[in-house]
């Protein structure tokens, strides 16, 4: 590999992508050189914190009700996986291919486990979860995917990830606190004059990946707040962050 590509593979390594020879090289390069192994490191965090984001836990009567669904719920027959080989990895590869990758491989999991706790009935709803991580994929993967990140105050820090081609952002919190009980947090656009409802961030704070709901249109900004469970039409406590959209 020329010193470009070297350059190039640090989401290749981390994805274990690359040729056991090409592998070698880049440790090589990469004991040498500092700009590429703070990249490898910041996507090797990246990616976990996304996996954790999105991370199932399984309720404590799951195994229960699994053993009791099996006599009563007709299962689907296993899919086989196609394998495909690929050679060499894609050197124009945006750095948020890799999160991509790591916030869908995990939904897929939560997927499959509440599949298995509800059985059929709730096929359609993880259908949806599912569709839902490849959209927030996409986001995080788009070629032209610009990052911001800003304060929440108490430590905590956002991340926004626009796509103006997709029309569509996604935000990452961490280190978000406990909301109090009956409250949650609710995501907005900042349309300018008006607070937009984008969703809430659901989950008991900490670190938390969305998709943001519905379109950025003329959206410049977002803001979360703290309202009661369920959300509100319009903000009712002043904001806990604002962050302006980049550029």
């Amino acid at each position: 590999m020329t010193t470009a590509e070297l350059h190039m593979a640090t989401g290749a390594y981390v994805l274990h992508a690359l040729s056991p020879a090409e592998r070698t090289e880049f440790e090589r390069h990469l004991a040498a050189c500092g700009a590429c192994e703070q990249e490898v490191a910041e996507l090797a965090a990246t990616a976990a914190r996304l996996g954790l984001a999105v991370a199932v836990a399984a309720p404590e009567r799951m195994r229960d009700d699994v053993l009791r669904r099996i006599t009563t719920v007709r299962q689907d027959p296993p899919q086989v996986p196609v394998r495909t080989k690929v050679r060499g990895w894609t050197r124009t590869a945006p750095r948020w291919a890799l999160a991509a990758c790591l916030a869908v491989a995990a939904a897929f999991g939560g997927v499959a486990v509440w599949q298995y706790q509800a059985g059929r009935d709730a096929m359609t709803t993880a259908r949806e979860a599912e569709a839902r991580a490849a959209e927030l994929a996409e986001v995080l993967a788009a070629p032209d995917a610009k990052v911001a990140v800003g304060s929440l105050g108490d430590g905590a820090r956002g991340t926004v990830i626009v796509s103006r081609e997709r029309d569509r952002a996604a935000f990452i919190a961490a280190g978000l606190p406990k909301p109090p009980d009956g409250k949650v947090y609710q995501l907005w656009f900042d349309d300018g004059d008006a607070m937009r409802p984008a969703g809430l961030l659901s989950g008991q704070g900490s670190d938390r990946t969305v998709l943001l709901d519905g379109k950025i249109g003329g959206a410049t900004g977002m803001g979360i707040t703290v309202e009661p469970a369920g959300g509100s039409p319009q903000p009712t406590t002043d904001p806990v962050g604002l962050m302006k959209f980049p550029a």
